[in-house]
């Protein structure tokens, strides 16, 4: 298991302190090239706090809404949770937490219900609390705890099953998803990450969930090669079992890309 200084060195390695991932652009999607943009970075960082998550899947105790509805969770922002038709109550079904890129919300995953439905899955798309997820502005915070009340409330209602939880994300999602997913190794048994743009893990370091990890070769927004040269030998230097997928496009997620992440993680093919 990797401890304490090899996270460290993990982040070393990475050569990016947070001021230079601002600096540089690689931990922030251009807002120019996402729905739904136009918000405005926070004047002050979040408040600092770890990156455990305490949720865990057990026994439902409220009755699912079939099909996609709203978290209830949060005013402005809030977030999505479908339910897949043919969902069985006696069953635990895979889950799917999906994260979107900076400067968008859970809409961004507009074909991924109907991914959901043909796999039997249940889906969770929260949004990030501000323009982006708190790690890039100044550390974990209240996205650790809301994405803690969004995992409580899809367990209250759906039936998961524990050995298929997997928390994937796009660009700035994707970097939030493999830096807080190597934390919660206990609760996420496969990470995916769509073209992230870094690294920063957190102690503790918690399991080794196998890692699904994309990036486009003319990819002009996250260059593929932090990808392809750091973060994924980064992964495996430090014993995850990653599968890299370097496919010829830009900063996108093709379908093929999401077919063939989500076949991985259900163990398809």
């Amino acid at each position: 298991m990797m401890g304490v200084a090899d996270g460290m060195e993990m982040a070393r390695r990475l050569g990016m302190s947070r001021r230079d991932f601002v600096r540089s652009g690689l931990g922030a999607l251009a807002v120019s090239v996402l729905p739904g943009c136009g918000a405005e970075a926070p004047t002050e960082p979040p408040p600092v706090a770890g990156p455990r998550l305490t949720a865990r899947p057990g026994e439902p105790i409220l009755e699912p809404t079939i099909g996609t509805s709203s978290l209830g969770l949060g005013t402005t922002r809030d977030g999505l949770l479908h339910v897949p038709e043919g969902y069985d109550e006696n069953t635990p079904a895979p889950l799917f937490v999906a994260l979107h890129g900076a400067g968008g919300s859970a809409t961004n995953w507009a074909s991924y219900p109907g991914r959901a439905d043909a796999r039997g899955m249940v889906l969770l798309i929260p949004d990030s609390r501000a323009f982006t997820w708190d790690l890039i502005r100044g550390g974990f915070g209240p996205d650790v705890e809301f994405l803690n009340q969004a995992l409580a409330h899809t367990f209250d209602r759906c039936r998961i099953d524990p050995a298929r939880i997997a928390l994937g994300g796009f660009s700035d999602g994707a970097s939030y998803a493999l830096s807080l997913g190597v934390s919660n190794g206990d609760l996420f048994s496969h990470l995916i990450g769509y073209s992230p743009g870094f690294i920063q893990p957190s102690d503790p370091i918690v399991g080794k969930p196998p890692v699904f990890v994309s990036h486009g070769s003319q990819d002009s927004v996250l260059p593929v090669s932090t990808t392809r040269n750091v973060i994924v030998p980064t992964l495996r230097e430090n014993g995850y079992d990653v599968t890299y997928v370097e496919f010829d496009g830009g900063h996108e997620v093709p379908a093929v890309i999401s077919e063939t992440a989500l076949d991985w993680f259900l163990g398809v093919g």
